[in-house]
């Protein structure tokens, strides 16, 4: 009785697997920070009412990365590189007391990632921002903001899940980066 012929398609599936079974690479809040060029472009046009008038609530959506799969962007995390982004610009509120003016909502709605991390990775994020006007009890801003940006191979040689976690990261900080540029035009 022969054995049957080792089919040379299970390699590069293994190889996949392997490559896609590491931990994955969680996201962190300071490279989604825009970067202190793009503030200082922004804080000279920030209107006068929204200057550290700005809180921000909890951040809903968003998920913890996972131990066998990608890299994810938690909420938690995500608040954190707004509420910095906010101070770089000057409209986070350094304090509760009094009750800042506005507050700013922010849904992570969507973070399309590529499903199979090759050389170059691209995520996509949508976010649904809601500033409100406390004083007036009503919604000045509401939007959602879709972006993509991308992560090659040179950004992490060896590894699909830092490539993901980098395009997380640049994708979230433009995504902030235009709620800013969008709140600067507001006239409340």
């Amino acid at each position: 009785m022969s054995r049957p012929a080792l089919s040379l398609g299970v390699f590069p599936a293994a190889l996949l697997a392997l490559s896609l079974g590491g931990c994955g690479a969680p996201s962190q809040p300071l490279p989604m920070v825009i970067t202190p060029a793009e503030a200082l472009q922004v804080r000279g046009w920030v209107p006068e009412a929204l200057q550290g008038q700005v809180v921000v609530a909890p951040v809903r959506g968003g998920a913890d990365t996972g131990r066998w799969w990608g890299s994810l962007v938690s909420a938690g995390v995500f608040q954190h590189a707004l509420e910095e982004s906010l101070h770089a610009v000057g409209m986070r509120a350094l304090s509760r007391d009094p009750a800042p003016r506005f507050e700013l909502q922010a849904h992570l709605v969507l973070l399309d990632q590529t499903r199979v991390p090759a050389a170059g990775v691209t995520t996509g994020t949508a976010v649904q921002y809601t500033l409100t006007d406390n004083a007036a009890g009503r919604v000045i801003y509401q939007r959602r903001i879709y972006n993509q940006e991308e992560a090659g191979l040179g950004d992490a040689l060896g590894s699909p899940s830092e490539r993901l976690r980098i395009a997380n990261e640049r994708a979230l900080r433009a995504n902030i980066g235009l709620v800013l540029r969008d709140l600067v035009t507001l006239r409340p």
